[in-house]
């Protein structure tokens, strides 16, 4: 079937300053295109052109496709906010258009944000909830950060404030920037205990500027300690998680299946190593899988996916993985060559077991495959009765690691 002949769009940035401050040249452009797209308040903001057909952004924005393929042979102009590739429509509109897409941006409402608390651009991290569990700003968490937080609407600032509680950072200053360039710019500021009481009444349209304060939990080195975890002692622990991670190597855009997920934990710290790294947790039993979910919303990536079922059935729709984590399992028929054919060459495979079952399927694997195998056995001081401290010693952990070859011929 043919698709459906698509327009060449041009999108234009506009602040909340709005028509008088546009460029002559994207005024120009505006009053000449046959049909206007953008959001009910920016088409507001352009005056009055005859013949000129006019178009808000469809709800919900799926129908978009169609909308497009409506006005192939028009002269199609959109506007939005600011820098239309900050979290704005441009990077949806790019993925239907591709090239026939051009982009005017304005001056960004982070842009402006930074301007006016003084913050350097390389100083400062911005995040989006618009669309997205407040969860995500967890992770970013650490003593001393500058935070531009794209809110979702005004009931953002005091969500986002008892997450910094939560988290021990309540002493956080944080900056309500709303309205940013229009006549009715405003600015208001407090701690993040202070920001909780303020209620709805803030400007829906507004940028949230964090200081944070506090000691924070937060760490992107893999091997969180185990408390962080809500668990049913099917947990890979921490030190053993580390070993996993570091032979994992996860890196930005690259998706993990974490098989026989338990707790959740590895495919978690996947997804903490870069805010771009994608995963999914593959777990048979309902209530680990609830689980999975919890920590995954308590330290920060509330976008892990989490599939019920059991591996290797589970695995056949889902997405090819970079790496492959089986932390239980792995004695399923047929799960280890499922897993090591999914992966593109120079994926990555470790597999954990503690039975001797497993022990000797790994032995064996490394036998056939090659690649890495190693026993750790992790001991910690522990009280021996009244007076002494022992050694206590956790189950030993037979670790598999493989790389899939790059080129035929080069395994082992």
């Amino acid at each position: 079937m043919t698709a459906a002949p698509l327009p060449h769009v041009t999108v234009i940035g506009i602040g909340a300053d709005g028509w008088s401050v546009l460029p002559e040249a994207s005024r120009t452009r505006l009053c000449g295109a046959t049909v206007l797209l953008g959001g009910r308040r920016h088409l507001a903001m352009v005056p009055h052109v005859d013949g000129q057909v006019r178009h808000a952004w469809p709800s919900p924005m799926a129908n978009l496709p169609d909308l497009l393929a409506a006005h192939p042979e028009d002269d199609v102009v959109a506007l939005a906010s600011g820098d239309p590739y900050l979290s704005g429509v441009a990077t949806t509109l790019r993925r239907h258009l591709g090239d026939r897409l051009t982009v005017v941006p304005a001056v960004s409402s982070v842009a402006l944000a930074r301007a006016r608390m003084g913050w350097a651009a390389e100083e400062t991290e911005v995040i989006t909830l618009v669309g997205r569990a407040p969860d995500v700003v967890r992770r970013e968490l650490a003593p001393g950060r500058r935070l531009l937080v794209l809110s979702s609407d005004e009931t953002t600032p005091a969500t986002v404030a008892a997450t910094l509680a939560e988290e021990g950072c309540g002493a956080s200053r944080l900056t309500v920037l709303g309205d940013l360039g229009a006549p009715e710019e405003s600015r208001v500021a407090g701690t993040a205990a202070e920001v909780a009481r303020w209620g709805r009444h803030l400007p829906r349209l507004h940028v949230l500027a964090i200081e944070v304060a506090g000691a924070g939990r937060s760490s992107w080195a893999p091997g969180l300690a185990d408390d962080r975890f809500d668990h049913d002692g099917q947990l890979t622990k921490r030190d053993v998680r580390a070993s996993a991670l570091a032979r994992l190597a996860p890196r930005p855009g690259e998706l993990l299946w974490d098989v026989g997920a338990g707790a959740g934990s590895v495919a978690i710290e996947w997804l903490r190593a870069h805010r771009t790294c994608r995963a999914v947790a593959v777990e048979d039993r309902p209530e680990r899988a609830c689980r999975i979910r919890h920590n995954a919303g308590r330290l920060g990536v509330p976008s892990l996916e989490v599939v019920r079922g059991r591996a290797p059935a589970a695995l056949t729709d889902l997405p090819a993985p970079d790496a492959v984590f089986v932390g239980g399992g792995a004695t399923e028929p047929g799960l280890l060559d499922r897993c090591r054919d999914a992966l593109a060459p120079g994926g990555r495979l470790v597999v954990h077991g503690v039975t001797l079952e497993t022990e000797q399927l790994l032995v064996a694997a490394y036998a056939s495959h090659g690649g890495e195998l190693t026993r750790l056995a992790v001991e910690q001081a522990a009280p021996i009765g009244e007076r002494f401290t022992g050694w206590q010693p956790a189950r030993a952990v037979t670790q598999w690691a493989w790389h899939k070859p790059t080129v035929l011929g080069g395994e082992r």
